[in-house]
This record gives C-alpha cells, sequence and structure tokens, in this order.
C-alpha cells in the first residue's frame, strides 16, 4: 500500500472523481501521519482531495475512528464498583460569542443524576473556550489525568478537561496542517476532528450544539445543517445515540461577555436568574442529556427535571462540588459574584436613538482586543477582561443612554476594544423582528 496511490483514488483521475476509501487505506495514512512515516506534503493532498471530494459518512467514521485510535483513549465501561454506570453524555458547542453554555449545562444535566466526561477546548479567534471561562476561576486544573477524570466524575457526575497530548495526536497534527492549506472548512474534516476527541474522553452520546450566523463558524442554517448532519450520522454509524440543534449567533448570547464575566453569569443562571437566551438553550440540551442518559422518558420529562434543578438550588451546589474539586474555591467565588472587575474600564453610550443591533462577530474581534481571546495559540488571556451589556439586541435605546461597560487588560487594550465595539453597535428606526434561538433539531 502506497500513500500515493491512496490519495489518487481519492482524488479521482480525469473526468473520474475520486473513490471512498477503505478503512484499511484511511488507517494507514493517519497511523504513517502519526509515526512519521508519512510526510505533510502528502497529508496535505489528502486533506485537500477530501477538501474536493467530500467523504460519506461511512468513510468519515473510519477516519474519525483512525484518529482516535492514534492515542489514548479513555475507557469509562466496566466500572460499575467505581461508581461509573453510564451511558455518559457530553455536550458540544460549534462556538460563539458569550457561548458558556457548558458551565451551567454539565451541573444541570449531573444534578439529575447523568454522568459526563466534558473534554473542551480554548477560544481562538472570534470564539471563546470553556477552558478559559474555568481556568479564570484561581486555582481551577483542567489538566487532569485519567484517574482524576474518572474518580471525579463518579463522585460529582462530571468533570472538566482539556486534551492532552496523549489524546487524538493525528488531529493535533492534522488540524495544524489543515490550518496552513485551506482546508479547515471541510465538513468530513471538522467531523473527525471533533467526534475523534469527543470519544476518545468515553462518550456513550452526544448532543451537538451548531451555530450558524454572523459570530458563527458556519453562517448560513444550510452549511450548519449539514455539518450537523454529519455530526450526527458518522456519530451514530460508530454506535453512539446523537442529536444535534441548529442555533442562532447572529447576537452575543446573554448579558456577559468576556472569562470570569462568563463564569459570573453561569452563577446567575444556576441561581434562577439567568438570562432568557442562555436557559433556553441550556435547558433544550440538558433535556436531550437526560433522555440520552437514561433519566428521563421523553425530552419534555427532561426539560421539566433540568429546571427542577435550578430551581431546587442543586444545580448551584453541583456546580460549586465541581469548583472545588478541581482545585477551585467555592466560598471566594461566591463572594467575588458582582465585585471583581477590571480598573480599566469605560461606559459606552448611545449614539443615537433607535432600535439596537449587536454584531456577534464583531464583539468577538473587539473581546480579543480587549484580552479575552487570542488570535494565535499561544497568546495569553486575561481572565478580568470583557463586556456587560446594559441594553441587548432589540432594545430601544435613547441617545446618549448606557449600552455596555467594558473591562480591559490594561488602558491600550481598553481604546482598541472600545474602537472596535463602537463598530460592532448599529441602530435602526424600526425593531427587527427577534430570530428564533433554535431552529430545528436533527437527529
Amino acid at each position: 500500500m502506497r500513500a500515493a496511490d491512496i490519495i489518487i483514488k481519492k482524488r479521482g483521475t480525469g473526468s473520474k472523481k475520486g473513490e471512498a476509501l477503505t478503512r484499511e487505506e484511511i488507517k494507514f495514512l493517519v497511523d504513517g501521519y502519526v509515526d512519521g512515516s508519512i510526510p505533510d506534503y502528502q497529508i496535505a493532498a489528502f486533506l485537500m482531495a477530501v477538501y474536493f471530494n467530500g467523504m460519506t459518512f461511512e468513510e468519515t467514521g473510519f477516519l474519525t475512528e483512525c484518529m482516535l485510535h492514534s492515542g489514548d483513549v479513555i475507557n469509562l465501561h466496566g466500572r460499575e464498583n467505581e461508581g461509573l454506570y453510564g451511558p455518559f453524555v457530553d455536550k458540544h458547542s460549534t462556538g460563539g460569542v458569550g457561548d458558556k453554555i457548558s458551565l451551567p449545562l454539565a451541573p444541570i444535566a449531573a444534578s439529575i443524576g447523568v454522568q459526563i466526561p466534558m473534554m473542551s477546548g480554548r477560544g481562538l479567534g472570534h470564539t471563546g473556550g470553556t477552558l478559559d471561562k474555568l481556568e479564570a476561576v484561581n486555582g481551577y486544573r483542567v489538566n487532569l489525568d485519567d484517574k482524576e477524570f474518572a474518580r471525579l466524575i463518579a463522585k460529582t457526575g462530571y468533570a472538566m478537561i482539556g486534551q492532552t497530548e496523549k489524546i487524538v495526536p493525528a488531529d493535533r497534527k492534522m488540524y495544524a496542517l489543515r490550518d496552513v492549506t485551506g482546508t479547515v472548512e471541510s465538513i468530513p474534516l471538522i467531523t473527525a476532528s471533533i467526534l475523534s476527541k469527543k470519544v476518545a474522553e468515553g462518550s456513550d452520546a452526544l448532543v451537538f450544539d451548531v451555530k450558524y450566523g454572523k459570530g458563527a463558524f458556519m453562517k448560513s442554517p444550510s452549511d450548519a445543517e449539514a455539518l450537523a448532519t454529519s455530526l450526527v450520522k458518522t456519530a451514530q454509524s460508530m454506535g453512539k445515540q446523537s442529536c444535534a440543534l441548529l442555533t442562532a449567533m447572529e447576537n452575543p448570547l446573554g448579558f456577559k461577555t468576556g472569562n470570569y464575566l462568563e463564569v459570573e453569569e453561569t452563577l446567575e443562571c444556576l441561581q434562577g436568574k439567568g438570562p432568557e437566551d442562555i436557559m433556553e438553550l441550556t435547558y433544550a440540551l440538558g433535556a436531550r442529556m437526560a433522555y440520552f442518559g437514561k433519566k428521563a422518558a421523553s425530552i419534555e420529562e427532561g426539560l421539566d427535571l433540568c429546571k427542577k434543578a435550578v430551581e431546587s438550588g442543586k444545580a448551584l451546589e453541583k456546580f460549586l462540588e465541581n469548583i472545588k474539586d478541581q482545585g477551585g474555591d467555592p466560598d471566594k467565588l461566591l463572594r467575588e459574584q458582582g465585585k471583581r472587575r477590571s480598573p480599566f474600564h469605560r461606559e459606552i453610550f448611545a449614539r443615537e436613538d433607535g432600535f439596537l443591533s449587536i454584531d456577534a462577530y464583531k464583539t468577538g474581534i473587539a473581546c480579543i482586543n480587549l484580552g479575552v481571546g487570542r488570535n494565535k495559540t499561544t497568546d495569553k488571556v486575561d481572565a478580568d477582561s470583557g463586556i456587560i451589556f446594559a441594553k441587548r439586541e432589540g432594545d430601544a435605546v435613547k441617545k446618549g443612554e448606557k449600552i455596555m461597560d467594558v473591562y480591559a487588560r490594561d488602558d491600550s487594550s481598553l481604546e482598541n476594544g472600545c474602537a472596535s465595539m463602537e463598530e460592532a453597535v448599529s441602530y435602526s428606526s424600526e425593531k427587527k423582528e427577534k430570530a428564533k434561538l433554535i431552529l430545528k433539531e436533527i437527529k
């Protein structure tokens, strides 16, 4: 078997379209890339062939499995004596601005008995990262080893970790190559990248939040639906229960963006004071996690259980328990609520009368300038930078009325971030119809 022959098969010749690859052919490429016997330039050619010719769901499943087994896989099954009973359920979002959903969602689902192994990522570009938000809690550790990860899932119902060097090394190498070869926007490659990590953490079922709009990776509902379908069907081909919600990301979610500020808004959600959009999406995803986790006989029952978990205070208790589990101080976190703010602060006021519009993508760029996010993986983020919106999309404002508070890492960042944020805001004479947050479900 030769890499060149596999690449030609996938690429096609003349007017003949490329063919589907076998599991053995895909395994040969993935294993060879990880062990160094197949060079970057051949894998780059393979990625480009996939970019133009796509993959079947079966092929995508093969690629996902081969990437998954390129490194360590966490096995949570057969460990009932340790308190690991499953089914193990996780959620994945394709990313957005103010998208803190994982933070309230995990303790809500865990408080009704679902066991959740959650492997999350860091922010890159205009989208935020769950790990950066968690690390805004002083002392919080995301670099747990497999034993501690499993122990905390058994103890508390969930644990939050980042990808280690030993988990899915093929994805780390392949993603870096996709980034520099113009092949990031390939649905089969995105699917394999996401699923290989989610399956490696030990999940039996997956709920996807696939976003579309200005602040999303997928700009149109049709593109988001194509990705959601690929994720769901590929996961199902691997024996995992799965569904996806298509959700709007035209405007920032919630009232707060920023690493610590989104942890603070999570507290508000679990205290029964969460913004309507955050709670709607959190409950919808939680209901499906409850169903897949066999804690609810229907989505409707799951929704009711999630709401009761917040009303009873059990979800908040679970969140604070996890903070303590992973090295944070829950009492300090509660004392800081509403008080912890960067000293580099400015208010932004409405420039004119009208109905407010806030562009999610431009808000994300402003947040990078403030210190919330990063342009490249080596950039450091600032925990206390961010934005608190006094007014949101569709609100009527008067000229001179405060619309937000902006916080930054330093004076220069504040200047740049505020200038960017002014560009994210616009005004109209007529109120636009509010977009539906959850467009549809793919299952």
